[in-house]
């Protein structure tokens, strides 16, 4: 009687996390400081992308990027590249992109909104806490945007 192996379980380890890119823009303080009764117009785009390292090495990038504006005049801008070194073994080839751009950024996000969240705070503003994302939609748009530009037209 021969017993079958079972497959080696997916595994994803954090070798390390770092800040790439961080910086803070007040192009208009004071003046940008003082209250006002409309509240800001706040945009928040977010970006992922990955490049391997090694045949179990991925280097995985979250972008954050959010601006204030009101009135037509910026408050703040601010930027964080926010990265993390991955070891990911025993997921499938054909699992792997999908697994490496949602689980590892699902991992970083805490740690990149925390930056968003004190360079806001420290640049004098209420601190800019962001929702969870949902990586799992962000991968399926971004999977679709690049389906569309690869159609001809």
């Amino acid at each position: 009687m021969t017993t079958q192996e079972a497959p080696a379980a997916p595994q994803l380890n954090v070798l390390a996390q770092y800040v790439k890119d961080l910086s803070f823009e007040n192009p208009n303080a004071p003046q940008s400081l003082a209250p006002a009764e409309t509240p800001p117009q706040v945009s928040i785009n977010v970006n992922v992308s990955g490049k391997p390292l090694s045949e179990t090495e991925i280097e995985v990038d979250l972008t954050i990027e959010a601006k204030a504006e009101r009135a037509g005049s910026t408050l703040f801008a601010v930027e964080v590249v926010y990265a993390g070194l991955f070891r990911v073994m025993n997921v499938p080839a054909e699992h792997l992109h999908p697994f490496v751009m949602i689980e590892c950024p699902r991992l970083l996000f805490p740690f990149a909104r925390q930056l968003v969240a004190e360079q806001t705070r420290n640049g004098g503003f209420m601190p800019l806490m962001i929702d969870p994302i949902d990586f799992v939609a962000l991968y399926q748009q971004n999977a679709e945007a690049a389906q569309a530009q690869a159609q001809p037209n």
